[in-house]
């Protein structure tokens, strides 16, 4: 089988149209059609063999004034980009659960890694960096220690690809928008926005533009929406693809279970009328804003980590309920008349896991109730790895203390972490610069 980027996305379109019709955009009752963005990650293992591991829909995201009620209940950001690869995690730690629990003895994505590994000392750019079971603190000229003990690995024959049935929103569609604005002339950039690299939380809302000011482009961007929309400090679905070429697809409680060295988006697959060269090129390449991190001192990072670049991709295949195939059923032009985006978003992985949420809660529970937590949350992610590291028994002593912790927080703040938050502060210092963190919902605990 040769795999191209239309055997990509069809196989994530197959897998969403094999889903009941709840799941599915709607033509509602008066006539409105919806639309959804659909995104799905796709492992192309041994004989390119394909293999669907998570698919989402959705393009909203939880206002920055609601996350102190979020708890670790709700999802912040429900884009379909964003959903699909925190719904990847959770497929990658059910796999490593399946594993530690001996459910099953082997797993075509992942491998157990060996001694040697966990012991092997390779050369950083700050000496040499060992392997092994300690983290020691840093003075001048001393050596710097980076754990990077994870029992498994994602095998280094095994390539993940990313579908997306619409541009991601910021950056990398600047161009596209710009087209679709009946007039595209640039707007008026006020100071506070051309300087965004020196953006504190209080002046986040000024200078991390949505759709605002679309001329003016490297920025990092807030996720677009109404101009009378609740504020957000959710970063733009192009920003945060951005940063996975340096942390990886794994996020923080999956990367103490799986070294990331090999899970990175290999190609990420966009429809060609949703395709901007010059957009892509500056967003994500080594010849645009990411350049700073593509030098020889930084391709190998510590702790697994490295700037990896996806090669972007066009595909024939449109997805049925993407915005230009529902604008084209509905007889509408740029106005947008007769159709609007769907409230819902799908999740959907491979193990069969599959639910619909509503504002960040599953449909139909109370919003910000634990009853209500999506699989892809906070705290059933949390949950999930701790139960995950007690299976591992006496050798995950130190990620199972980590994983102790009395809130959201300390984990993410663990020493065991400290290659990963060290490659994003890199990547932000130099390369998306004015990142904001989007800071409220990390102090629950379990």
């Amino acid at each position: 089988m040769t795999v191209t980027p239309d055997t990509i996305a069809s196989l994530v379109i197959q897998h969403f149209d094999g889903l009941p019709p709840k799941r599915k955009p709607l033509v509602r009752d008066n006539g409105v059609h919806e639309w959804v963005p659909l995104s799905g990650i796709v492992a192309q293992g041994k004989d390119d063999k394909l293999t669907c591991l998570s698919l989402a829909t959705g393009m909203k995201c939880l206002p920055h004034a609601k996350l102190p009620q979020a708890r670790g209940n709700v999802l912040h950001d429900w884009h379909a980009e964003v959903l699909a690869i925190r719904s990847f995690n959770r497929f990658v730690l059910d796999e490593v659960r399946a594993l530690s629990s001996g459910a099953v003895s082997s797993s075509p994505f992942l491998r157990r890694r060996r001694e040697s590994e966990l012991l092997a000392t390779r050369p950083t750019g700050h000496g040499v960096e060992e392997g092994g079971q300690g983290l020691e603190a840093q003075g001048k000229g001393e050596q710097r220690q980076l754990w990077h003990a994870q029992p498994f690995a994602w095998r280094e024959d095994v390539k993940l690809h990313m579908y997306c049935s619409e541009a991601p929103c910021g950056d990398a569609s600047m161009e596209l928008t710009m087209a679709a604005q009946e007039d595209a002339s640039p707007w008026e950039v006020p100071e506070s926005v051309v300087t965004a690299a020196t953006a504190d939380a209080s002046q986040a809302f000024q200078t991390l533009p949505g759709r605002s000011y679309f001329s003016h482009l490297g920025l990092v961007r807030r996720k677009p929406a109404r101009g009378d929309a609740p504020a957000t400090l959710s970063k733009s679905c192009s920003d945060k693809l951005s940063l996975k070429q340096c942390t990886s697809l794994l996020s923080s409680l999956t990367s103490l279970f799986v070294c990331p060295s090999n899970a990175y988006i290999h190609s990420l697959i966009l429809p060609a009328s949703q395709y901007s060269a010059t957009g892509c090129s500056r967003a994500f390449s080594s010849q645009g804003r990411m350049s700073p991190l593509a030098g020889a001192h930084r391709r190998e990072s510590g702790g697994g980590y490295r700037f990896a670049e996806f090669a972007v991709r066009t595909t024939d295949q449109e997805f049925h309920w993407s915005k230009r195939s529902v604008g084209n059923r509905a007889g509408v032009g740029k106005g947008g008349a007769n159709m609007a985006a769907s409230n819902l978003a799908v999740a959907w992985t491979g193990h069969g896991l599959v639910e619909t949420t509503l504002g960040g809660t599953l449909q139909g529970r109370k919003a910000f109730d634990a009853k209500g937590a999506s699989f892809a949350s906070k705290r059933k992610m949390w949950t999930l790895a701790i139960e995950a590291a007690g299976l591992l028994g006496s050798g995950m002593v130190q990620v199972q203390k980590a994983l102790a912790a009395s809130s959201y927080q300390e984990v993410k703040d663990s020493g065991l972490l400290e290659a990963r938050r060290r490659v994003k502060d890199d990547a932000k210092a130099h390369a998306l610069k004015g990142w904001v963190k989007n800071q409220g919902d990390d102090d629950f605990g379990l």
